[in-house]
């Protein structure tokens, strides 16, 4: 019961924000604080954003973004965390590869946008790289600082009474790095989205942000800002799913426990 209260008060705590936003955003434009033919009000864009909910070409785009998303950031996991946990278990291999990460690693994905064109031309391949580089290093930087943050004690402790090697690495040390695993990938979601918009939108890669070029283009300035209150809704949706399922896979840890009332 305690659980329900929290959730619903936690809920209802972010209306009032999003209200205000509302208002400004109908009242601003009205006003001639900002020009209304660039930014209309927040009663234009909604229903267009309500109709868009109808449009069978606007889940199709939805689909290519979710789709570029999803597969870029699944090819990072297998091979960011992977390789994160063993660089992070070796401290000679940390050591020979942590001036090529630190160097990497910094590199925006936008500025590999030219060359991914030229190699992968327009496509759903270019837009799984970008995802792709943008979302291995959190992973990865993530994996390796879980690891390197074990507590030594709990792993000499295990080794005293005979736990082998894999038994450690299971029972020890992915336990422990499993909160950093969780963050990279939260973090790393959210690049995905950004980078696999950016492509569609800069490259006209098929998917919301192509939608949302398409709609700037041709003056639609209410079906744009549509597409864009879509973008970041689908953006918030992701967040709070893996919020949720973080929650649940790490629901013996101490940061993700109810604090009940005694």
């Amino acid at each position: 019961m305690h659980a329900v209260v929290h959730t619903l008060r936690r809920t209802t705590a972010n209306w009032p924000g999003v209200l205000v936003a509302l208002a400004l955003w109908e009242l601003l434009p009205r006003l001639g604080v900002l020009p209304a033919e660039n930014i209309p009000p927040a009663s234009e864009v909604l229903p267009r954003f309500a109709g868009l909910l109808g449009d069978a070409s606007f889940w199709s785009n939805v689909g290519f973004t979710l789709q570029g998303w999803a597969i870029g950031l699944g090819i990072s996991i297998l091979l960011a965390i992977p390789l994160g946990l063993l660089i992070g278990s070796n401290v000679y291999l940390d050591r020979a590869t942590r001036a090529t990460v630190e160097f990497l690693r910094p590199v925006p994905s936008v500025a590999l946008l030219p060359l991914a064109i030229l190699v992968l031309g327009i496509s759903m391949d270019m837009k799984i790289f970008l995802v792709a580089f943008a979302t291995f290093w959190p992973l990865l930087v993530q994996a390796i600082y879980g690891v390197q943050d074990v507590d030594p004690v709990a792993r000499d402790t295990a080794r005293s009474f005979g736990v082998g090697r894999l038994a450690i690495f299971f029972r020890v040390t992915l336990p422990s790095a499993a909160p950093y695993l969780a963050t990279g990938l939260r973090v790393a979601s959210a690049l995905g989205i950004i980078l696999a918009i950016t492509a569609e939108l800069v490259a006209g890669v098929p998917g919301l942000g192509q939608a949302i070029l398409l709609a700037q283009s041709g003056g639609a300035y209410d079906l744009m800002y549509a597409l864009i209150l879509a973008t970041g809704l689908i953006s918030l949706w992701l967040s709070a799913a893996l919020r949720r399922a973080e929650r649940y896979a790490l629901r013996w840890h101490v940061s993700h426990r109810e604090v009940t009332s005694a």
